[in-house]
């Protein structure tokens, strides 16, 4: 699990951006002072899930890769999120994902009553149709279905995402109280011999 934990920080220090990047981001300086709150900086055991959720609602539901992490961070104020770590839950949709999520998005909008004409999906799907033809569909058919279909895979994916870290939080901060009990009570062993 250590090994993981340290795989998880170095994705983070790769990829996600620094505190400086977003707090000097042009979309978020019309916000000045609150996004550059220690609050929404800050690990702690109640920032960090919502971050989580924060960053995977908005990741999933808006699918505009420039606008997810600025969308996290602005959603994270009211929130009260740690924004680094909605910043990086957002890379969960890319490019490799996307095509899976507005598929799964489509099928739960439409199971859900919105139109959207799945056999044109198919025959999309079959004669390898150019982007424009993609777009087209989903603008004009399948909008609503996969609006709908976005926010509840978006909202499924938060819950999970908030309780999972939760979960891991608690698991990693009792494992970390662990190590400093066990490591106490050798160097109290080692004084008394």
């Amino acid at each position: 699990m250590a090994r993981f934990a340290g795989a998880i920080r170095g994705f983070m220090a790769k990829h996600a951006p620094s505190r400086e990047e977003v707090q000097n981001s042009r979309w978020l300086r019309p916000f000045g002072p609150r996004i550059r709150q220690s609050d929404l900086w800050r690990f702690t055991r109640r920032s960090v899930p919502r971050g989580v959720a924060v960053g995977l609602f908005v990741g999933i539901f808006l699918m505009v890769p420039g606008l997810q992490i600025v969308g996290a961070a602005l959603f994270c104020m009211p929130f009260r999120g740690n924004v680094a770590i909605a910043a990086a839950m957002t890379f969960l949709s890319n490019p490799a994902t996307t095509p899976f999520f507005l598929v799964a998005a489509v099928n739960v909008g439409a199971r859900l009553g919105f139109k959207a004409d799945l056999s044109t999906l198919q025959v999309l799907a079959n004669t390898h149709a150019s982007v424009w033809r993609w777009l087209a569909w989903l603008v004009s058919d399948a909008a609503p279905a996969m609006v709908t279909g976005l926010a509840v895979i978006g909202a499924i994916f938060a819950f999970a995402g908030y309780w999972v870290s939760l979960v891991g939080w608690r698991w990693w901060v009792g494992h970390k109280w662990g190590q400093r009990r066990y490591a106490a009570r050798d160097a109290q062993a080692q004084e008394i011999t």
